[in-house]
């Protein structure tokens, strides 16, 4: 497993009780307990990992413990020694095989602006916009008695 450069590591022999944020990639192979928030960056759950923690990272990749709700504003990844109890909440999730989960799955679509809706300028009623495509329609043979 190789870690991201710069990556700030929480070894096997460090417990944490408390609030864990910050502005970069964040690996914890240690006690995490409280919530962990790293809107921005990626949160790597090592293989001996105790976190219980509510849980909000753009990314997360989960080869431990983790009791609490985990959201991740980008992907979700449960690696094959992952055992969850609690929520996922993602836009895309990966389970590997053997990995174990006890919780809900919500799978959302990226954060992305609704499109904002066009004027119609062309004077035409979308009744008669309607009538036209049905005529084309009928005149195509899909619409007999």
């Amino acid at each position: 497993m190789k870690l991201a450069e710069g990556a700030t590591v929480i070894g096997r022999s460090v417990t944490i009780q408390g609030d864990v944020t910050g502005k970069e990639d964040v690996y914890v192979d240690g006690v995490v307990e409280g919530t962990i928030a790293l809107p921005e960056n990626r949160l790597t759950v090592g293989p001996n990992a105790q976190v219980r923690a509510d849980v909000k990272a753009r990314e997360v990749i989960i080869h431990g413990f983790v009791e609490g709700n985990v959201l991740a504003l980008g992907r979700i990844e449960l690696r094959e020694t992952a055992v969850v109890k609690g929520d996922l909440r993602a836009e895309r999730l990966s389970i590997e095989e053997n990995a174990s989960m006890e919780g809900r799955v919500e799978l959302v679509e990226s954060a992305q602006p609704e499109p904002a809706a066009q004027p119609d300028r062309t004077g035409i009623e979308s009744s008669a916009q309607d009538d036209a495509a049905k005529g084309s329609a009928e005149s195509a043979g899909l619409f007999q008695p």
